[in-house]
């Protein structure tokens, strides 16, 4: 499960824009994984756009529901403390199996810093186990929370959970990625990937200032879209 850009350095990992290495693991998905299962995950994606899903989750101007998850070292670890001290950005995972997923996350690692000065805070939400995210945490040694989500809990109250399709399944389990041990149940459950920005406006109330849900799990937010939207003071 160990995924990485073709340079190990990461000098020239933090050089290179998240969109190059996405391309980058595109295009040797293209070259080397037969056709056939290509399909097959290309084919489930459109039917996640089609299904309308992204509609569903939460969008810019609504209500972000609350939530309390353990960390990759099991600290339970609220929204309610982390928007108390600022904004919050979430990044919504598939887990540690996934190569666009990591290479998000260690982009995302690179912001950290950044995020800090502007009083914000950053988490992960996946639905692995809270062992498996202690072990991705430790490997692409992440400086923020990487939450485990239980049975998909939160990410379900954000309307992003979806159920893994019989063949593209098979395609995992071919593949060595066992969900039911990663996730520590037989769901075979996901959430599409997503990014938000929480905020707390004068009521108090959370709500959904940036919203980035993708059923496509190859596509992800650059790192300096989320600080330039940062950097722009509190709505």
């Amino acid at each position: 499960m160990k995924w990485r850009s073709l340079e190990e350095s990461d000098s020239q990992q933090e050089s290179r824009s998240l969109q190059d290495i996405l391309a980058e693991r595109k295009a040797l998905i293209a070259k080397y994984v037969p056709a056939e299962i290509q399909d097959v995950h290309s084919r489930v994606i459109e039917e996640l756009r089609q299904s309308g899903i992204v509609n569903r989750a939460p969008q810019v101007g609504a209500a972000a529901p609350a939530f309390e998850l353990p960390d990759q070292n099991g600290k339970l670890v609220a929204s309610s403390a982390l928007l108390a001290t600022g904004r919050l950005v979430i990044c919504f995972i598939r887990g540690r199996w996934c190569p666009f997923c990591v290479a998000q996350l260690e982009s995302m690692n690179a912001i950290v810093p950044t995020i800090k000065e502007l009083k914000a805070s950053l988490v992960a939400i996946s639905p692995q186990t809270v062992h498996q995210c202690y072990l991705m945490a430790d490997q692409h040694h992440l400086q923020f929370p990487l939450l485990s989500d239980e049975g998909n809990r939160v990410a379900r109250q954000f309307g992003l959970v979806y159920q893994v399709a019989e063949d593209q399944k098979e395609i995992y389990q071919r593949a060595f990625v066992n969900l039911p041990l990663v996730n520590g149940d037989s769901s075979w459950e996901l959430p599409i990937p997503a990014v938000y920005i929480l905020g707390q406006q004068d009521s108090a109330e959370t709500s959904v200032l940036y919203a980035s849900p993708n059923p496509d799990y190859t596509v992800r937010p650059e790192p300096s879209e989320i600080m330039s939207f940062l950097f722009q003071p509190p709505r």
